[in-house]
């Protein structure tokens, strides 16, 4: 039996089976490349769903990461430490806002945006106790804790996890009069992402942030857009919402925080919104510590001193340009921003799983996502000669013969 086989099934013996991963076991990470424990190297186009921004291991952060472990590594919030400070002003500084709530993973920092906007709903706006509501749409993915799979459409992620968290509207994605008709006096927020990663990469019409961002100020509701996924460069700016040159009031934010190396998340707010937290109201054992506050500092220095958003616009329209060259019979069409793209397949191609295996055969990994698309998401790093020897192997797999799954 291989290594490779041997591991495998060591983690399926022993470990819930909630992911399916695809059958390769890696063991070393270096900038854009990925080694498993066969020796053979990948091309990362996944990202670890774009928590690898910076690359695997970028030398600069695990610089920050080594010599704060050097230090102090935590505190909890019981003490002040000397790297928090600094990050909560920089954080605000990067995201033009005015106060940061930091927590450590995705899930987390939307829970929070949900007790955030909920308490701004009692003592702001006037919503009677145990009433507020928050608007979210189809198709949504925010975490996986009880209240955030509350407010899900998808089946897969609520089944048998019941009772669910009451208190949310679910409206169509891309659709800005169905939020406009969803406005209740008691709506204290709409929670949307400005690109819908998980549901395939799905990208709203021109204008519709625009469009929520005005309804939500003449109606007095909270906009809080999730940009776990698609901040930090990943779409060709700062954050994703740039591209509409808007201001959200709640920011969430993971992902690319932490480096690729460490779990970092927040949100960020006006004043008005984080300052009604008082002692006692929210916390976190590890959310804050200086371990994860240095690595964030130097992550959002990375991002801005090697213009990798800058780098992500100008690499992804030339990816998405050579896709739709590639007069593939099985695409049905591509979407995106930056370097977030889906490649839709036609219906009559089947399912994307065998196009991931028959990538990952030639080195190349990625992952389908709504059974459907094809999620491609390097390293902002990466290099034109890099994405030119990712794209003749994507050409080779989508003109071929149709690929079939492995077993």
């Amino acid at each position: 039996m291989s290594q490779t086989q041997a591991l495998m099934d060591q983690e399926t013996r022993y470990g819930a089976h909630n992911y399916l991963p695809l059958p390769v076991v890696l063991s070393k990470g270096e900038g854009i490349w990925v080694y498993d424990v066969e020796g053979n190297r990948y091309l990362d186009f996944l990202s670890c769903y774009s928590a690898v921004n910076h690359g695997h291991r970028h030398p600069k952060i695990v610089e920050a990461l080594t010599e704060q472990l050097g230090r102090l590594t935590l505190t909890s919030r019981a003490f002040y430490n000397d790297q928090l400070g600094p990050f909560l002003e920089e954080l605000a500084d990067y995201t033009h806002m005015d106060m940061i709530l930091p927590m450590n993973t995705g899930a987390e920092a939307v829970e929070t945006a949900v007790k955030a906007v909920r308490r701004w709903g009692y003592r702001v706006k006037g919503i009677p106790a145990e009433q507020a509501e928050i608007i979210v749409c189809n198709d949504n993915f925010h975490g996986r804790t009880v209240t955030v799979i509350s407010f899900s459409s998808e089946q897969a992620y609520r089944a048998d996890f019941g009772p669910y968290t009451p208190g949310f509207t679910i409206i169509p994605y891309g659709d800005s009069k169905a939020l406009e008709d969803a406005i209740t006096d008691r709506t204290c927020a709409f929670l949307v992402e400005p690109i819908q990663g998980e549901a395939g990469v799905m990208v709203p019409p021109d204008g519709y942030l625009k469009d929520v961002r005005r309804i939500c100020t003449e109606r007095n509701v909270l906009l809080a857009l999730d940009e776990v996924q698609t901040g930090f460069g990943r779409t060709g700016k700062r954050f994703c919402h740039w591209h509409d040159e808007i201001e959200p009031d709640v920011l969430v934010m993971g992902k690319a925080l932490g480096g690729g190396v460490y779990p970092v998340s927040a949100i960020a707010a006006k004043r008005e919104i984080l300052g009604l937290f008082e002692p006692g109201s929210h916390g976190s054992t590890f959310g804050g510590n200086p371990l994860g506050a240095a690595v964030a500092r130097r992550a959002i220095k990375v991002i801005e001193d090697e213009g990798l958003a800058e780098r992500a616009d100008e690499l992804g329209r030339y990816f998405t340009e050579r896709l739709l060259g590639m007069g593939s019979p099985y695409v049905d069409h591509v979407r995106g921003k930056g370097l977030l793209i889906g490649l839709v397949l036609k219906n009559d191609a089947g399912s994307a799983r065998p196009f991931a295996e028959a990538l990952m055969k030639r080195g190349l990994l990625c992952k389908e996502t709504h059974e459907n698309v094809l999620r491609f998401a390097p390293p902002l790093v990466i290099e034109k000669k890099d994405l030119d020897w990712a794209l003749e192997h994507i050409e080779a797999v989508l003109t071929g013969p149709a690929p079939t799954r492995g077993k």
